[in-house]
């Protein structure tokens, strides 16, 4: 799976993206951050605010509890405003 990171997110990781493969029980985006935030402390410093972040499933908004099942894309993002 693609996991992409964007804004202060990818500031904060040091990447922009990277492939993961998740164990079988990450079944959505929430129990995905969990994991990235046990691999390293640039994932927790990430994901410190989760109400902070958005994010799509192979380019579709979703949210945190959508299911991961057959996603080939996971995109990371804060929330976007207008001016």
């Amino acid at each position: 799976m693609q996991v992409l990171y964007f804004a202060w997110l990818r500031e904060r990781i040091g990447k922009g993206s990277e492939t993961v493969d998740p164990p079988a029980d990450v079944a959505t985006p929430a129990a995905l951050i969990d994991w990235l935030k046990s691999r390293e402390e640039r994932y927790v410093a990430a994901f410190q605010d989760v109400s902070a972040v958005k994010v799509a499933i192979d380019q579709k908004q979703a949210d945190m509890t959508t299911s991961l099942a057959g996603a080939r894309e996971v995109a990371f993002f804060p929330p976007v405003t207008g001016g």
